[in-house]
């Protein structure tokens, strides 16, 4: 009588030419090879504009980066093989987009911070220019009124156009019908419109049709032109991404549309609304040439936003730096840091709110190491 036993597990072991490469690893020889050729194309570069009519700096660069990339992948070939040294070279020039991208956005911020920061103090927070002139040091005075005149302009308008754009937005996602394709184009026209036209439209309409004068409130108008259109498509983008279960969950216990739409659908996308609303006033709270043909600026704080001119950060920043004076441009590049910390802080505001689940949290997945059971 024979037995037959259970062959046992062994685990299989790979020849070192069969197992699976990693070229994403980076290790310190990597590195290394990489600033050798970074430094050896500098210098081929450099020597064939110094022996040659070759000039200019973009040139040089472009020359460079050309000349580093091709080095690189030579090099990496020969000791890596073909596969490593393609993946290290695409991973070089995507680094090398996202840094010329990146690299006049930290520019343009770091300079504006540089020449800014040195005129901040608490009291340009709350004085005004009225009482300050143009020779006075730039550490006196402040933008108060327009600090106010910007918060009070960008409220009114958010009054304007928060109802109008989810409402909008209900219509074309929840609706629809034959006019959601017409209004649609119209949303998307609108987005495309320049500043200037906005503020044209209301200064010809409320201004000289309507006889209004200059105030917070037409500048509010303008600035409402130019909201509305970017939270109608972010709005109507989240409204999107609600569960059509949920919607017919609703339905299917008796309960009309109107409220499905009020009391599942908006409380489910709170958060993407939310977001749409403030992508919708960093798109409009650093507009100057609407507000100077509408609001037009004033010294001191206009409290009262429906009569009389009312400042505004970009006014106030467009006014003081066509000054001769250092005073006034230090003033000015203080007033640009402020307002770029507001828009930043906004969309900053709109990422984090933006990562609202729509009902469900992420579940950490686990991995489970297989169980070898012998017989």
């Amino acid at each position: 009588m024979t037995t037959s036993h259970a062959p046992s597990a062994t685990p299989v072991v790979r020849p070192v030419a069969d197992r699976p490469m990693r070229p994403r690893a980076w290790s310190a020889a990597s590195v290394g090879v990489l600033i050798g050729c970074a430094g050896s194309a500098a210098a081929i570069v450099w020597l064939v504009f110094a022996l040659t009519p070759l000039a200019g700096g973009f040139a040089f660069a472009i020359c460079w980066l050309a000349l580093f990339v091709g080095i690189f992948w030579l090099v990496e070939r020969d000791l890596h093989g073909k596969l490593a040294a393609s993946d290290r070279t695409a991973q070089v020039l995507i680094a090398a987009a996202a840094a010329i991208v990146v690299g006049p956005l930290v520019t343009i911020v770091g300079y504006v911070a540089y020449r800014g920061l040195k005129a901040l103090r608490l009291g340009f927070f709350t004085h005004t220019l009225a009482s300050v002139g143009p020779l006075a040091p730039a550490t006196q005075g402040g933008a108060a009124h327009a600090i106010v005149g910007t918060l009070m302009q960008v409220s009114l308008a958010l009054i304007v156009c928060v109802p109008l754009g989810v409402l909008a937005a209900v219509f074309l996602n929840e609706i629809g019908g034959r006019i959601a394709s017409p209004v649609r184009a119209l949303v998307n026209a609108m987005s495309g419109v320049p500043s200037i036209v906005a503020g044209l439209f209301i200064y010809a309409v409320w201004i000289l049709q309507f006889h209004q004068g200059f105030s917070g409130f037409a500048g509010s108008l303008a600035l409402s032109v130019l909201m509305l259109p970017t939270i109608i498509r972010t709005a109507e983008e989240v409204l999107r991404l609600v569960p059509g279960g949920l919607r017919e969950a609703s339905l299917a216990l008796g309960v009309s549309q109107w409220r499905t739409v009020a009391g599942v659908v908006l409380p489910t996308a709170r958060a993407g609304l939310i977001t749409a609303v403030i992508l919708g006033v960093a798109r409009a709270v650093g507009e100057t040439a609407p507000l100077i043909m509408t609001s037009f600026g004033s010294p001191t704080i206009n409290w009262n936003p429906l009569r009389g001119p009312q400042a505004s950060l970009p006014t106030f920043i467009f006014n003081l730096i066509r000054s001769p004076f250092a005073q006034q441009l230090d003033r000015a590049w203080t007033g640009a840091f402020v307002l770029i910390f507001m828009v930043l802080a906004l969309f900053t505001t709109a990422r984090i709110l933006g990562r609202g689940r729509l009902g469900s949290k992420k579940r950490s997945r686990r991995t489970k190491e297989p169980t070898v059971v012998s017989a």
